[in-house]
């Protein structure tokens, strides 16, 4: 068992995964508490299903993170990630970025979350590709900045610089990983 828990991080890596899990069931539990507060939000069965998928997927992600690497750096830019896909999606879906939710404008955010997903797959979850799939992610939000201001959406565009610079955080911690990296090897 000692073998088995040095390999997962010891006790103190359980104890962070039980951190992050328990934080993805309180997240879940937010709305059904928010909402015996307020009428404004009312969800649905189908909304607490996929709150907990989108909960779910990212909390499996960062598992995945954890065993790909032992690098604080690595774990800290996957969880960037994770976080700035997250709240894209969750954003882009739940109000919209660009105009309401239901605006074709929107649709680069597809493009920019397609990016990364392609550019992990590429980069084999390997840091140096992390830093370089991100750095892709991060053009390809970037480009959303005049589409908003061209929607007459300022607050979109603002949005998306900040994003931008969430990804390029991201990548800064995968380009750290990596030097930690190939000085270990």
């Amino acid at each position: 068992m000692n073998a088995q828990l040095s390999h997962r991080g010891g006790s103190h890596g359980n104890r962070f995964r039980v951190a992050i899990w328990s934080l993805v069931a309180a997240l879940w539990l937010l709305p059904v508490i928010a909402m015996r507060f307020t009428t404004e939000m009312n969800w649905s069965v189908f909304d607490f299903v996929f709150w907990a998928l989108m909960l779910g997927a990212a909390g499996g992600a960062y598992e995945i993170a954890t065993r790909m690497s032992r690098s604080s750096a690595y774990r800290a830019g996957f969880g960037i990630a994770i976080v700035g896909a997250f709240a894209l999606v969750w954003i882009s879906l739940a109000v919209g970025i660009i105009g309401d939710e239901d605006d074709p404008a929107n649709l680069v955010f597809a493009a920019v979350l397609l990016t990364g997903l392609i550019g992990a797959a590429v980069a084999r979850l390997q840091p140096q590709g992390m830093a370089h799939a991100l750095v892709a992610v991060a053009i390809v939000q970037a480009l959303a900045v005049p589409i908003a201001v061209m929607a007459g959406s300022s607050e979109g565009a603002v949005l998306s610089a900040c994003f931008v610079a969430l990804w390029l955080g991201a990548a800064q911690m995968f380009r750290i990983a990596a030097r930690q990296s190939a000085a270990t090897a």
